[in-house]
C-alpha cells in the first residue's frame, strides 16, 4: 500500500511540471516590437516591409 501511495504522490507532484514543459513552444509567434516609419509588419514573411506609396 505504501508503494501505491508513493506512486500516486509522485505522479501528482510531477504532473504540473510535465504539462508546462510540453507547452513551452506551443504556437510560438515572432513579432516585431516596432517597424520604422513608412513600413508595416508582414506576418507571412516575418519582417517589416515598406508600405507602398502612391
Amino acid at each position: 500500500m505504501k508503494t501505491k501511495i508513493l506512486a500516486a504522490t509522485l505522479a501528482l507532484t510531477l504532473a504540473p511540471s510535465v504539462a508546462l514543459a510540453m507547452g513551452c513552444n506551443y504556437e510560438k509567434h515572432q513579432q516585431a516590437a516596432s517597424c520604422q516609419a513608412g513600413s508595416s509588419w508582414d506576418a507571412d514573411k516575418g519582417i517589416c516591409v515598406a508600405n507602398p506609396t502612391g
